[in-house]
């Protein structure tokens, strides 16, 4: 059996896992859950963070299940992942209400599948800068 097999399924179970623990998260997110209100108002961004954040979430797991895009996925899933994972560790610990630290423990997953998927993908955002670069020349 080729390696190639194995790696192709490798890097789909990393995009399903870090799109479904982000999509999962939706729900929570724009149903104004007790944990998410909570969350994003010990931050001092509620509600807009908890929307705003839901819907980036969306686009990022969106273009992770997309080949096509799954660089720009992964680049996005890390920002968010990153932010979330610093405020985890600054302000909010990383158990919130009893979860045994599950949100930071998702966290750290998506950010992992992610810099993974970006680093496998990473001639996708090549070629769309080179493209860019080449038109305006």
């Amino acid at each position: 059996m080729s390696i190639i097999k194995p790696l192709h399924v490798l890097f789909w179970v990393l995009r399903l896992a870090a799109a479904v623990i982000m999509l999962q998260t939706l729900f929570f997110k724009f149903s104004g859950s007790e944990e998410s209100v909570y969350i994003f108002s010990t931050l001092g961004m509620e509600p807009w963070g908890r929307i705003g954040t839901g819907v980036f979430e969306l686009i990022a797991s969106i273009l992770l299940l997309w080949p096509r895009t799954t660089a720009f996925g992964a680049l996005l899933g890390i920002g968010l992942m990153s932010g979330a994972i610093f405020f985890h560790l600054t302000t909010l610990g990383i158990e919130i209400k009893g979860d045994g630290g599950l949100l930071f423990l998702y966290a750290v997953i998506v950010l992992i599948c992610s810099a993974v998927l970006l680093y496998v993908y990473q001639d996708q955002i090549r070629k769309v800068l080179l493209k860019t670069i080449t038109q305006k020349q």
